[in-house]
């Protein structure tokens, strides 16, 4: 059974923090309104509501493709299900399995982040890689102590969006693993 690749779409796939007018190299602009999206603007008619900037790579599909022959890919985003309706199609990934978050306020628990309880539960001890910009020192420390297979949490920087030193951490991972 192939490891879990935990996949964020805003940071890893969309560098949402770069400056406005420093789209990073190569990233192409889409205006998307998912559900969530409009849900943030709820007191405004939809048909009013500014479309949300999306920066994604046309590269990074085919990479993501490639780790698919290791990885089993899962959206873990707050994106949800939306992601296999927008960001999916522009990448030219296939339809992905999601992980459905418990409600939460968005914010960290006991030092970790939100997210990181519910992955390891979603993991059901299987062996993951997990790309996301909100990851520290309190995650790895708690899926070391919770999850008993080999994880990687990979860090990646919002303003800048995954790139080549990122893809190859995480093939490194499947090439070294014992399981």
């Amino acid at each position: 059974m192939r490891p879990l690749l935990y996949l964020d779409v805003d940071g890893p796939l969309n560098p949402y923090a770069a400056k406005p007018e420093r789209r990073p190299d190569g990233y192409t602009t889409h205006r998307m309104k998912p559900e969530g999206w409009l849900a943030r603007h709820r007191d405004t008619p939809a048909h009013r509501v500014k479309p949300l900037r999306v920066w994604l790579h046309p590269g990074h599909g085919s990479r993501l493709r490639d780790l698919a022959e290791r990885y089993e890919l899962v959206w873990a985003t707050t994106w949800g299900a939306e992601a296999n309706t927008f960001i999916a199609p522009v990448l030219g990934l296939p339809e992905l399995p999601v992980v459905e978050w418990p409600g939460t306020d968005g914010g960290r628990v006991d030092g970790t982040f939100w997210k990181t309880g519910p992955l390891v539960a979603h993991a059901r001890g299987r062996p993951f890689a997990w790309v996301d910009d909100e990851l520290g020192r309190a995650d790895q420390d708690f899926v070391a102590a919770r999850h008993g297979t080999p994880a990687l949490l990979h860090r990646v920087d919002a303003r800048l969006g995954l790139r080549e030193p990122d893809f190859a951490a995480l093939a490194a991972f499947t090439a070294e693993a014992r399981w």
